[in-house]
């Protein structure tokens, strides 16, 4: 199969037109990405005009899509506000878009973890609860939802384009008997990612309806940071059982996950609990412990706020450095302290996840008079 070029793709995309003018000579496309085959851009253009622009999406979509050399197309629109144009009205009694296909309809338990800010640790603490999981014996996935700065390709230690068995979805890509979908797989490690909302929006649509998941047990979703579209698009059209709060226990870190804790609150996305990461710094030498981010913040904050105080962990050169190369704690030292640490996390969302399940399932006796 040859492969597709940038020059290729504008060349095909001049051929779309708006009007008597391409969309190329409008300078309408905007953070063109290329991969392996994988192709996914925007198309910029006025918020009111999205109905009617439609049709010019779908036909760039597909022309990209029947290139030679062209495994998957991903084209969304963009709305760019006119500076001093009025908001298009919104159209009354608009009914709320459904997907079109379920998203995730063989995955039991879908468990968001987020954090109010980064560099709390987050996505060290998804990869360790995920092979903790996984040792508990369930069929475990995980979701690199940070689109921005993708972390889980190297810290499960994967590499490579994703493929497609049946020609219509893509195969999760596996690491230590996790599967994985991450836009890591899509775009150079070292590509700056530049797209606005509908594009991330776009993405994470297609990572969870377009990927043969298959039936999972649990399915981590490894969120990014704060509370913007990324975290509303998953809480508003993901089934999510439960959300996982990872915080430092430094002041100004429990301020933001409180902000991403009422988040999930706010649409009525069950809390499992608060981790408390980088709890206190073990040295390596002579295993003192000292409380570089303070200590006990997480857990006074969970009881303030009425959720569980899922556990501490350490801030560990080890664990850093074995998430860095590829090979979690939780495999590198499975029967070590940290590794059991992440283990007893894992045991106790998974037992608030099937209570959360069972309760869902649960039907109300009929009231016959």
């Amino acid at each position: 199969m040859s492969q597709v070029t940038k020059e290729k793709i504008i060349e095909t995309l001049r051929t779309v037109m708006d009007g008597d003018v391409s969309i190329i000579e409008k300078n309408m496309v905007e953070g063109l990405q290329i991969k392996d085959g994988h192709v996914l851009f925007a198309i910029s253009i006025n918020p009111k005009d999205a109905e009617l622009y439609e049709p010019v999406r779908q036909q760039a979509e597909d022309k990209i899509h029947a290139l030679n050399g062209v495994l998957s197309a991903t084209v969304v629109l963009t709305a760019e506000v006119v500076p001093g144009a009025e908001p298009a009205p919104a159209p009354q009694s608009a009914p709320t878009p459904k997907p079109e296909t379920p998203l995730l309809p063989d995955v039991k338990a879908i468990i968001a973890v987020a954090s109010g800010k980064g560099g709390v640790g987050k996505s060290t603490t998804t990869v360790n609860l995920a092979l903790a999981l996984r040792d508990q014996g369930l069929k475990v996935g995980v979701l690199d939802a940070d689109i921005y700065g993708p972390s889980m390709p190297r810290m499960l230690g994967i590499s490579g384009q994703p493929t497609s068995t049946d020609g219509k979805l893509l195969d999760p890509k596996v690491g230590h008997g996790v599967k994985c979908m991450s836009m890591g797989f899509l775009v150079e490690e070292d590509a700056p990612v530049i797209w606005r909302g509908p594009m991330v929006q776009s993405a994470l649509g297609q990572m969870m309806r377009d990927v043969s998941w298959g039936a999972l047990d649990v399915l981590l979703i490894d969120m990014p940071p704060g509370t913007g579209d990324a975290q509303l698009t998953i809480s508003q059209q993901v089934p999510l059982t439960g959300a996982v709060i990872v915080s430092t226990p430094q002041d100004i870190a429990l301020l933001d996950a409180r902000k991403g804790l009422n988040m999930f609150r706010q649409v009525d996305v069950p809390v499992m609990g608060i981790i408390e990461n980088m709890s206190y710094f073990q040295c390596p030498k002579c295993g003192e412990h000292t409380n570089i981010f303070s200590h006990g913040g997480a857990k006074t904050e969970a009881e303030q706020l009425g959720v569980d105080f899922l556990g501490e962990l350490p801030l560990h050169i080890e664990i850093r450095e074995t998430s860095d190369s590829g090979h979690p704690i939780v495999d590198h030292s499975p029967d070590g302290p940290h590794a059991q640490a992440y283990k007893q996390i894992a045991a106790h969302v998974w037992e608030k996840a099937t209570a959360i399940l069972a309760l869902k399932s649960t039907t109300t006796p009929k009231i016959v008079l």
